[in-house]
C-alpha cells in the first residue's frame, strides 16, 4: 500500500524570473513538521528523493485538494 501524497507547490526565483514546481510528498512527513520548509530541508524521506535549493526558494505552499 502507497502513503499518502500531498501536493506540494515550490517558487523559485532565478536571475528575476519565478519558476514553479508541484511535487507530490508523504503526507506522514509532512505531518511531523509545523513547518514545511523545515520538511524541505531537514527530512531525509525528502532531502534524499529530491534537491531543493534553498538560495532561490521564495514560497512552498500546499496546493488546494481538488475533489473528483
Amino acid at each position: 500500500m502507497s502513503e499518502e501524497r500531498i501536493a506540494v507547490r515550490l517558487v523559485f526565483a532565478d536571475g528575476g524570473a519565478f519558476h514553479e514546481l508541484v511535487v507530490q510528498l508523504p503526507a506522514g512527513v509532512l505531518a511531523r513538521y509545523d513547518r514545511l520548509i523545515d520538511a524541505l530541508r531537514e527530512d531525509l524521506d525528502i532531502t534524499g528523493a529530491m534537491y531543493v535549493d534553498p538560495r532561490r526558494l521564495v514560497a512552498a505552499f500546499k496546493e488546494p485538494e481538488v475533489s473528483g
